[in-house]
């Protein structure tokens, strides 16, 4: 088929690079450049940069407007294939491929319409993620449903482990919806369910707060690894969480509590004290957190620990 491709982060190059060994992809659409780094060096995206690879012209567009519309449609594409691009696809370009646009969001949909459903996913403790395969209407994240698939979690996997392997099982799911679609054999099936919205993250969505159990506290830091980061106070300072793990056997501490023990150093929580293994003091770079808190040099009986703090309202929105 010939296919325009719309997608920007590393997540959608799997899908990308599968459809473009099976299908004419005639455009990719991608956000422009953007700032990264220390120097804020204008690069292109992850899928900018893989278009490049493999020769494929690439529109670069912050919003799919009148002028990208007309770019795409000249273009005669018979599906548009929408992964992460971070931007709506609205009329008339919803309908100008012959075939409308499908969608790979990654979620079992409507569970976690929106944009952060892996994180969200997380956050709330599924079991399981997913990743859906719809085509694309209107609404948020609400057309019919061409390919569904459950994927287990594993315990300790933060939301950039989830994303990675989604992503390469996304595509493989993506690429059979194209497959039916060109077929003429695609049977998309209203989706059934009460739908959960996956609002974007922002950076209080990575405050950890001790009170909660090690359960909310460790589903919270896998939800919001690496983007926003895990994060929280000592002494008013702030204090990013790099790497968070599940102690074993650990006697209680209370909330926020420090304890340095071999390989990390215990925190407590409204439950069961967490193991600290790396860690960002404000001003300096990562390190180990038992490198950090033996600089401490805290005295024999003495107490050392985070400030508490609570989520703010609407910080845990579904």
């Amino acid at each position: 088929m010939r296919l325009v491709f719309a997608g920007t982060p590393a997540a959608a190059v799997p899908t990308l690079r599968r459809l473009a060994a099976e299908h004419e992809i005639v455009a990719v659409v991608t956000r422009p450049d953007a700032p990264l780094g220390r120097k804020r060096i204008l690069t292109a995206s992850p899928v900018a940069q893989v278009a490049d690879e493999l020769g494929i012209p690439v529109i670069k567009a912050a919003r799919l407007d009148e002028e990208a519309t007309g770019r795409i449609s000249a273009l005669r594409p018979e599906l548009g294939v929408i992964v992460a691009y971070g931007g709506l696809v609205r009329e008339p370009l919803l309908s100008t491929p012959d075939h409308g646009w499908i969608n790979l969001h990654f979620s079992l949909l409507p569970a976690w319409r929106g944009a952060a459903p892996v994180q969200r996913a997380l956050i709330a403790g599924d079991a399981e993620l997913g990743a859906t395969v719809f085509q694309l209407v209107a609404a948020l994240d609400a057309g019919d449903v061409h390919a569904m698939r459950a994927y287990p979690v594993a315990d300790d996997a933060t939301a950039d482990d989830a994303l990675a392997s989604l992503a390469v099982d996304g595509a493989g799911l993506t690429a059979e919806a194209v497959a039916a679609i060109s077929e003429g054999t695609a049977r998309p099936v209203p989706q059934h369910g009460d739908p959960t919205h996956a609002a974007k993250l922002g950076l209080d969505d990575g405050r950890l707060d001790w009170a909660e159990s090690a359960d909310a506290v460790f589903a919270r830091y896998r939800g919001v690894t690496s983007e926003p980061g895990a994060h929280t106070t000592i002494d008013g300072a702030p204090f990013k969480v790099r790497e968070l793990a599940r102690a074993q056997d650990a006697d209680p501490l209370p909330p926020g509590a420090l304890h340095g023990v071999k390989g990390g150093v215990l925190v407590g929580t409204g439950t069961a004290p967490l193991l600290l293994v790396r860690v960002q003091p404000a001003g300096k770079a990562a390190m180990a957190a038992a490198d950090w808190f033996r600089g401490l040099r805290v005295d024999d009986g003495a107490t050392v620990r985070f400030d508490a703090t609570s989520q703010t309202e609407g910080s845990a929105a579904r």
